[in-house]
């Protein structure tokens, strides 16, 4: 199998559904394609109804096309990252990994054109993280939650706004920016440096305003990363947890008990915003991104210093700061009910809170002038318990 041949099948796959997010090849299943977040076979000629072994391993192979650290990680590490391109139509990030000593294959359909806040329906923290000239913001979010499409979003509105030096870090690079107004140099993670703290270090020698790192996977990356924010660069980076307390938390967690009171302090003064995503089942098909974001406070830096107690929480800062741009998922999730994007089922089960969403959605529910709950009427039940009594007084 060459790459012609595997030019024609993931063309055949693409051709397959609409709304294509991934393309699956895992042995003794058939081709699968991701539309609108469910599996489906594809039929390609001639039939073939499972792969084998050997199958995916020639494919993974020829996507890895000789390539020696590639090859070296995946035999060390179990599975490996990189980029592929079928020119004029699409590119892939590429997932190679082993399991069950066969080899399985993923590839993420990467958007060629970078979209636009609007587009993407990001809240207005974005937009501000766009105007901010030092520190940290971290986006955060399960794999596939769009957090590298966000963030491309922002290096594109700075990179028609602003006159300024910006360099990525990514793990492949996904979005390719052209020159606009800023000077963009993206750098790829195997290629271009070798990992990302030392693509991070490297950085700091290279005059950037906003660096772009593609995961902090590390406490290394973590501190250079805090170092280069307490220098007067903007560092943009994403992490997998759910909500600002846990990315927080996860940041601590990187550093020894004995670190924790200096990193507090050097995060409270460095954070800028924590922005979480999740995307919720679109109705209709497709699927729609809900957010949580919080951006930086006294009261914010209280809490990073000395920790969440009761009544003094993130989630209580993010409910009160509608007017700097913060928004609760609770609230953004009954914000997508209202406009119709979303049932109240899949409401109701993508809430950090069940009872906020369950009242907002009556609020809702109650100006549209529709029913609230299936209860017909009420009434007082005036004869309950009264042959028991009867009973027990006269036998």
């Amino acid at each position: 199998m060459r790459k012609p041949e595997i030019d024609h099948i993931l063309i055949k796959m693409l051709e397959s559904s609409a709304n294509i997010s991934d393309i699956i090849l895992t042995v003794d299943k058939p081709f699968q394609v991701e539309a609108a977040g469910i599996l489906v076979p594809v039929e390609l000629e001639p039939h073939l109804e499972r792969l084998t072994p050997f199958q995916t391993e020639t494919f993974a192979l020829n996507l890895i096309n000789q390539d020696r650290r590639l090859m070296d990680v995946l035999m060390n590490e179990g599975s490996c990252d990189l980029s592929y391109e079928l020119p004029g139509l699409a590119r892939f990030r590429v997932n190679i990994f082993s399991q069950r000593g066969q080899y399985s294959i993923v590839l993420r359909k990467l958007e060629t054109q970078i979209p636009s806040f609007t587009e993407l329906g990001l809240p207005e923290a974005y937009q501000r993280v766009a105007t901010e000239k030092n520190g940290i913001v971290l986006v955060t979010g399960a794999t596939g939650s769009g957090k590298t499409t966000s963030l491309a979003a922002v290096i594109n509105d700075i990179n028609e706004k602003n006159p300024v030096h910006i360099i990525t870090l990514e793990d492949p690079i996904e979005y390719t920016h052209t020159q606009k107004k800023a000077t963009v140099n993206q750098r790829e993670l195997g290629k271009d440096f070798d990992s990302f703290a030392n693509g991070l270090r490297a950085a700091l020698r290279q005059a950037p305003k906003v660096i772009l790192v593609g995961e902090m996977r590390d406490r290394e990356s973590v501190e250079i990363a805090l170092n280069a924010a307490e220098t007067g660069h903007l560092v943009l980076s994403t992490l997998h947890t759910t909500d600002a307390g846990q990315t927080v938390n996860r940041i601590l967690g990187m550093f020894a008990i004995e670190e924790e009171n200096q990193i507090r302090t050097r995060l409270a003064d460095s954070l800028r915003w924590i922005i979480c995503q999740r995307l919720l089942p679109k109705i209709g098909g497709g699927r729609v991104a809900a957010f949580e974001a919080l951006g930086t406070s006294l009261r914010v830096k209280d809490i990073v210093l000395h920790g969440e107690t009761e009544g003094k929480t993130f989630q209580d800062i993010i409910q009160q700061g509608k007017a700097f741009g913060m928004v609760t998922f609770d609230n953004a999730i009954v914000e997508l009910f209202a406009k119709g994007l979303i049932t109240e089922e899949t409401a109701k089960a993508y809430a950090s809170n069940r009872s906020n969403i369950s009242r907002g959605i009556d609020s809702i529910k109650s100006a549209r002038g529709e029913k609230t709950t299936d209860i017909e009427s009420l009434e007082v039940d005036r004869f309950y318990g009264k042959d028991k009594m009867k009973d027990k007084f006269w036998g």
